[in-house]
């Protein structure tokens, strides 16, 4: 157990069981089990997020799935090959989200 609290911090106040979900099972069990590496669950986790469309989470997750590990031309590179799998349209606006994250320094904190 890790002690995730970034579920409670942002949506506790409004969905306490999601922020239990989130930082219990999600975080504190699911990203510590062994049988897949970390940086594994972040490029399969980034790549969902892309495909899905799922913007408001893939900016934390690319900066998580740098401090797992992956460098950002790896990342880069998937969303480029998604691209041709989900569409041109969310590729484009997943990088425009890893544009802003990559600006930043890397060392992320926990999720929210």
């Amino acid at each position: 157990m890790t002690g995730w609290t970034g579920g409670q911090r942002s949506v506790g106040d409004v969905a306490p069981a999601l922020a239990h979900y989130t930082d219990a099972v999600l975080f504190d069990d699911v990203w510590e089990r062994t049988e897949l590496a970390k940086r594994d669950r972040s490029l399969v986790t980034v790549a969902a997020l892309v495909a899905g469309g799922n913007l408001d989470q893939l900016a934390f997750h690319l900066t998580f799935a740098r401090d797992n590990g992956l460098t950002e031309t790896e990342l880069v590179e998937a969303i480029t090959h998604l691209a041709f799998y989900t569409g041109w349209p969310r590729a484009m606006a997943a990088v425009g989200v890893a544009r802003t994250v990559f600006s930043e320094p890397a060392g992320g904190d926990e999720p929210e």
